[in-house]
């Protein structure tokens, strides 16, 4: 019986995985990270490599400001001491799980920086194919916020969109000379993609089905055989 219920709930799974949520009609929600606890994200990756590297990203600092929602602290931070004392080149990666793409998806943020002027803190969205979590597969360039363009200096939202198929990660680069660097908070990471074309609803149903029967046929043979059964009585 456990074989069964635990066939059933896979299908559930499959099924629930990409039903559109509510307020995305036009696609399903694969990632939506609030930082509530930066150590305890789920399958992100970190990897520090500035020259000499120093701190990662950490749990945000309300008193330098809060978050973009939710709990004050509840958002990450990264900032020049990414290099160790301060001093060196700053290269600092936050990059999310593997997500399933499928087809027109968009990724939105909230980012911010503290607001001490002379400072020109740098900030890099880019792509990678697959499950890499090597800094050197994040090819695709596609956002760079700051550096000789203004950085916000009070929560600002962030959208930016590609056309993939396949499984795929998201990084976040804070970079540059860490003298030139100061802080900044990254908030509301959500991906939408694409909602599956019918034909993968149709396959899932057809996986349904399957698990359906297989649970019948099991249920059969659990069944007693009574031997020797004798004639009811007339």
């Amino acid at each position: 019986m456990k074989r069964l219920t635990s066939l059933a709930g896979a299908a559930l799974l499959a099924a629930t995985t990409w039903a559109p949520l509510p307020g995305h009609a036009a696609g399903v929600v694969v990632l939506d990270e609030g930082f509530g606890s930066v150590a305890g994200l789920s399958d992100w990756a970190q990897i520090n490599r500035s020259t000499p590297p120093g701190n990662g990203w950490f749990q945000g600092n309300s008193s330098i400001f809060p978050a973009q929602s939710g709990a004050s602290g509840s958002y990450a931070g990264v900032n020049y001491l990414s290099a160790a004392n301060g001093s060196g080149l700053v290269d600092n990666w936050l990059i999310t799980p593997t997500l399933s793409l499928n087809g027109l998806t968009t990724l939105s943020f909230f980012t911010n920086r503290a607001p001490e002027p002379g400072f020109f803190d740098q900030l890099e969205v880019r792509f990678s194919y697959g499950s890499n979590t090597s800094a050197d597969g994040f090819d695709t360039l596609l956002l760079a916020i700051g550096g000789e363009n203004s950085f916000p200096t009070q929560w600002a939202q962030w959208t930016t969109s590609l056309d993939v198929q396949g499984e795929g990660r998201f990084a976040f680069r804070y970079f540059g000379n860490a003298e030139a660097l100061s802080y900044i908070g990254l908030d509301t990471v959500k991906v939408v993609t694409a909602v599956p074309e019918p034909s993968t609803y149709l396959m899932l149903l057809a996986g349904l089905g399957a698990v359906g029967a297989h649970a019948r046929r099991l249920r059969r043979r659990a069944l007693p055989v009574s031997i020797n059964q004798a004639p009811p009585t007339v």
